[in-house]
């Protein structure tokens, strides 16, 4: 363990898929617009986009927009 000590340093990066509607939403979400403007933006529901964020939110595995925005950031989604 002691002589390749740059083995165990490296993190790997998790590899995150989302669509290019759920990128487009969470870039708006980004801005700080809310649903309902997101909706108008993107010609989309508000419950469209309840449902995006819901997928966004499972796959990157966060709870709340701010680590949502912050994940995507650091895995160079958005």
């Amino acid at each position: 363990m002691l002589r390749n000590p740059v083995e165990f340093a490296q993190v790997e990066q998790e590899e995150v898929k989302l669509s290019t509607r759920e990128i487009e939403v969470l870039e708006q979400l980004s801005k700080g617009l809310n649903y309902n403007v997101i909706a108008d933006n993107l010609i989309l529901s508000p419950s469209t986009v309840r449902k995006h964020i819901e997928n966004i939110y499972t796959k990157l595995q966060v709870h709340n927009k701010l680590e949502a925005i912050e994940k995507a950031k650091s895995n160079n989604l958005i």
